[in-house]
Parts: C-alpha cells; structure tokens; sequence
C-alpha cells in the first residue's frame, strides 16, 4: 500500500483525535495537524501551540500546517514550530472556506499568481537557511481548472518536499468529482513528489487511484475509521466494538481538557455527523446524541445505541 497521510480538518483532528486513532486504528505515516493562523505578534496561540507539542503527539510523525499570506508571519510561526522540534511546516493553499478565501488566504490566495510567487519565494529562502523542508497542499485553482498548469509552473521554481494535491477548484468546495487530469499533469511535470488528496472513501478508491508516492485521506476516514484494514483486507468486518473504544477514548480525552457539558458534547458531534451513517437503524438515538447539551442525556444515548449493536 501507499504512504497513507491523514488529512487535517478543523475542529475535528486535534491531539486527542490523532492518538486515539492512531492507538485503535494505526497505519498512518503521517498526521498533518489543522492550520495555525499566525498574526502580527502572536506566530502561534496557546492553543495551537498545545495541539502540536510532542508531548501530545507521543508516538505519530506530525506535520504542523500554516494558513497566511504574510510571509513574515509564516516565517514566525515556522521559527516557533522549529523551537518544538518540527523540521517540516505545510502551507495551506487549500482551505475553500468563503470567509478564508475572501482573505486571500487557503485556497483564496491561488487568485494572486504574483503575490504567491513573491511570498513562496520568501518562505523558501527563509527554510534553506534554516535547514527547514515545506510541503504544499492545494487546490488546482480558485474557479477555472485552467489555472493549474500556471500554478504547477510557480510550484516548480522551488523546493517542495511534497506537493498534495486535492484535484477540485476553491469555488466547487467538495461537491463534483475532482479534475483527474489536472491531477495527472501534476503527476507527469511536478518536481516535487506528489501526493493525492480528495473522494478516497472505498478501498477501491484506494487501490485505483493514480498516486504513486502517497494519498492522504481526511473524510474517508471519518466515515469509515477501518478503511485502511479494509482495504488491505476485503474481508474483514466493521468492528463496532472498536468505534466505541475509539469512541470513548476521544469523549474521556476532550472532557479532561473542556467545560462545559455542551462544548464537550459539540465536538463529540462532529464526528456523529461522519459516524451516524454507519447506524442504519439508530435514527432516534442518534437525534437524541444530536439534541444532547448534558452528559446524561448524550451518555444515555450513546448506551442505547451501544446496547442496540450487541
């Protein structure tokens, strides 16, 4: 199998998330951590800063991500990450978020060639120098895929250790079926080794797609939390015993850093939203985990449907 990378999303795969996963799950040869926003004065918060240190992230490979479009402030936060230890930072060129791209930032700085050229140029002198690697993940464009082929070309003028790639325009978000040919010109004239991002949610996806270097899953893997062993493995069967040890590890790990009830609770939600598919019978008990503010009531329907898959 490829070099398997788990993708960052916000909210979702912070510190408590990753180690769950990687001590139920495994097989992932990296974990890239959601982006830091460094501003003027501030190169990382003290909860960006938590969520990297190695000592919450015992055992994985971690890449720290960035989002800005100031080179100074990249630099920064890459000096801050390089204090923890870290030699390699992403930047991200990928986040279709409106608010992000109205910014110019993610996926919105693709729209400025120029600027983006000049700001790569910064980063990277400012890496050699310092003996640090970055990794790229990105869009092909912002709202024409014919913005690719400049975009490779900017790319190319430097030392990218890793170009990932998710296929899709800023402006389709997830929605459509990402631009294989834009991924395969990559393939064919990037000089960085490319990685393939975007829709792996089967292991027939897996096994189909084109990269030769790596894949990074993200929302295949909130679906399906056994994709990988499944994919090495038609046989194998979901293991509901698994999810709720995984369950429980999150839920214990986010109450032991969180309050109230209700903040707690709303995280646990977001992975419902991934989860909830693979209860085809629990409709009630799931709209009792989505209505949940208390721990009693979100206890008491999480045991239900534990109950209902013995």
């Amino acid at each position: 199998m490829k070099n398997i990378y788990f993708a960052p999303l916000e909210g979702i795969t912070g510190y408590i998330f990753r180690i769950a996963y990687d001590r139920c799950y495994g097989g992932i040869d990296k974990y890239f951590a959601p982006f830091s926003t460094p501003s003027e004065n501030c190169p990382l918060t003290p909860r960006e800063t938590r969520d990297i240190l190695p000592e919450n992230n015992p055992g994985i490979t971690l890449v720290p991500q960035i989002l800005t479009r100031n080179a100074t402030h990249f630099n920064e936060a890459a000096q801050k990450m390089s204090e923890l230890g870290y030699h390699e930072m992403n930047l991200n060129l990928g986040c279709p978020s409106g608010t992000v791209c109205a910014k110019g930032k993610g996926a919105g700085f693709l729209s400025f060639p120029e600027e983006l050229d000049a700001f790569l140029d910064e980063i990277f002198s400012y890496a050699q120098k310092h003996g640090l690697s970055i990794s790229i993940k990105t869009r092909i464009g912002r709202k024409e895929p014919e913005e690719w082929e400049r975009l490779l070309k900017i790319f190319n003028q430097y030392p990218i250790c890793e170009l990932i790639v998710h296929p899709r325009l800023a402006c389709e978000f997830y929605k459509g079926q990402p631009h294989l040919e834009q991924f395969d010109l990559a393939l064919a004239n990037s000089k960085a080794p490319v990685v393939y991002n975007g829709n792996l949610f089967t292991p027939d996806d897996i096994d189909n797609c084109s990269a030769t270097h790596a894949i990074m899953l993200g929302r295949g893997l909130l679906f399906n939390p056994q994709l990988l062993q499944q994919t090495a493995d038609r046989t194998v069967q979901f293991d509901y015993d698994k999810l709720w040890e995984f369950h429980d590890e999150v839920y214990t790990g986010y109450k032991k850093i969180m309050a109230p009830d209700i903040h707690v609770i709303n995280h646990m939600k977001e992975l419902w939203n991934y989860w909830g598919g693979l209860f085809p019978n629990g409709k009630k008990l799931l709209k009792e985990i989505y209505k949940s503010k208390k721990y009693a009531v979100y206890d008491s329907a999480v045991n239900q449907l534990k109950s209902q898959m013995k």
